[in-house]
């Protein structure tokens, strides 16, 4: 217990964090977040989405295909706690903590010094760029849980060979998380069972087999997607863009990551940067250590960062705090390796620089976290689609825009309303030429 106590305060620190206020603050859900937890709510219910598929391994949704890790974990949520705020929000948190907890063994086992791991789990836990993902119901949160374990347990593998199989269901469990790990996983993965058939050799050829196989085989769905479903269209609109150059070299703005941070208010308190200032001299510190240090593990943190951005370069939007979350853990590491990099300079004054620079980021996300709870729903509560929430929680029946994003999952999400109803009474709209529906009415609602 005692050996272990900064691990359980960086994980008090989180908790206290992301739990505080988690069902008001963001104001409302978010028609992605409504989503969610309607179509978790329904198959609780029925066994079914809102759409009427058994258990699908892809929620059709609004016409975007969902990924079921985040839906499923949700509604195991609301068996305790119904369909609300917080069950949509609380995996995000359960996630977050395990993104936490996996970067402290992975970074322990890439640097094999608990101190560096420690300074990355901490650092990560008050990085901004992961801040709001982790309080809020968004799906990349548990995509990148599973992908850093995936990592981690594919390094145990070239010591003990049946730990690539669990590496591969985490892999697995990452692609249907997610959708920039359907992009990073063979990034990884491909060149980790090269480096594993190396490594074992004749030992390991069954297990590589097996893995690869059940690797092969969980690609089938997706395969039927994009090919036999209407969800290539999704991809074409998502994948449409003038310059993924362009985009990627964006993730490297200092603005981005420094001043303002991601454009989009429910991605970032607005006027608030990814990363703190404070992270820049021991980010330099920290690459320049890698790079001394020569060693193909170290400088897979930057292969980690430098490939991070790629999800989202090939997107419309960019630069893409969401979409390139794997960058957070990895500017941790980083700046952790600067950290441990300059106390070594001062080692007669070690632990007292420690406390210093400890207390400076304390200081730092203190200072945005009182802002984030003081000011972010003045700023944004448009932005996370408040007005419905106001709407259905007394309208019952009526006609209502359909200008602003899909106002029809506000109502079954705030009215809980009956996922058997409103299959039975639904009708849509003609699908548009990306893919997406929209509800023309249920029940006493109309959309126009």
């Amino acid at each position: 217990m005692k050996k272990n106590i900064f691990l359980i305060l960086i994980f008090l620190l989180f908790l206290v964090t992301r739990l505080y206020k988690i069902s008001s603050i963001p104001s409302s859900v978010y028609w992605d977040e409504a989503s969610i937890g309607y179509n978790a709510y329904s198959v609780l219910k029925t066994g079914r989405d809102e759409w009427g598929e058994f258990l699908p391994l892809h929620f059709r949704a609004f016409g975007e295909f969902k990924l079921p890790v985040y839906i499923y974990s949700v509604m195991f949520v609301e068996l305790v706690f119904g369909l609300t705020q917080f069950a949509v929000r609380l995996p995000a948190v359960i996630y977050g903590l395990l993104s936490v907890l996996g970067l402290y063994f992975l970074t322990k086992k890439i640097t094999s010094n608990k101190k560096i791991a420690l300074l990355s789990s901490f650092l990560f836990s008050l990085t901004p760029w992961f801040f709001i993902f982790s309080r809020t119901g968004y799906e990349a949160v548990a995509g990148l849980a599973v992908f850093i374990f995936a990592i981690y347990f594919l390094l145990l593998s070239f010591e003990k060979n049946w730990k690539l199989i669990i590496s591969i269901f985490l892999f697995i469990s990452a692609i249907y998380s997610y959708n920039s790990f359907r992009i990073l996983t063979p990034v990884f993965l491909i060149p980790g069972l090269i480096v594993f058939g190396f490594k074992t050799k004749r030992r390991g050829v069954s297990v590589l087999l097996i893995s690869a196989v059940l690797f092969i085989l969980s690609l089938s769905p997706i395969y039927k997607l994009y090919t036999q479903d209407s969800g290539l269209n999704r991809l074409q609109a998502v994948a449409a863009t003038q310059s993924v150059i362009k985009n990627y070299l964006s993730h490297f703005s200092f603005n981005f990551l420094f001043i303002k941070g991601d454009s989009n208010p429910r991605s970032q308190m607005p006027g608030s940067s990814e990363l703190f200032l404070i992270d820049l001299p021991f980010i330099i510190l920290g690459l320049i250590y890698i790079f001394k240090k020569r060693n193909l593990k170290y400088l897979g943190i930057i292969f980690a960062l430098l490939v991070s951005f790629i999800p989202a370069a090939i997107t419309k939007e960019s630069p893409h705090a969401l979409r390139s979350i794997l960058a957070a853990p990895a500017f941790a590491v980083i700046s952790s390796l600067g950290i441990f990099s300059f106390l070594n300079f001062f080692k007669k004054y070690q632990k007292y620089l420690l406390i210093v620079v400890v207390t400076l980021y304390l200081m730092f996300f203190g200072q945005y976290f009182y802002k984030f709870m003081t000011k972010y729903n003045l700023l944004t509560s448009a932005d996370w689609q408040y007005p419905y929430k106001l709407i259905f929680a007394n309208q019952k029946e009526g006609l209502v825009t359909d200008k602003y994003a899909q106002p029809y999952i506000f109502a079954l999400f705030y009215l809980k309303y009956p996922p058997e109803k409103f299959r039975e009474t639904v009708k849509y709209n003609p699908v548009d030429k990306w893919g997406f529906s929209l509800v023309s009415s249920f029940d006493n609602f109309q959309f126009k």
